[in-house]
């Protein structure tokens, strides 16, 4: 069974990249999932769906999150890049111009 998260043939490549285009794409599916409950949620009118989808996407940020937290044990030098723009105030272009520089 082939996979669209593989551009190399899957056979050759190693578990651990194997396994990181799983978390990719899982992050990629998280958001997409994030995304189609905010659209839900924001023409819902019944307030108790209202508030399921509202958990609902709680949940997928959550996996998300660890999703990510995964991906950047994987690569400390993206989350040495995210530790320079996460949770900061400022402009986040200026604050990802220097994140990129610090992890070079």
């Amino acid at each position: 069974m082939a996979f669209d998260q593989y551009h190399e043939p899957a056979n050759e490549l190693p578990e651990k990249t194997r396994t990181f285009a799983r978390m990719i794409v899982s992050l990629g599916e998280e958001a997409e999932a994030i995304n189609w409950y905010e659209q839900r949620i924001a023409v819902e009118k019944n307030k108790q769906a209202k508030a399921i989808m509202q958990n609902a996407q709680h949940e997928e940020f959550k996996h998300f999150g660890m999703d990510l937290e995964f991906l950047l044990r994987q690569k400390p030098v993206w989350r040495k890049t995210l530790q320079a723009i996460l949770f900061k105030e400022g402009d986040i272009v200026e604050l990802g111009e220097e994140g990129e520089e610090a992890s070079e």
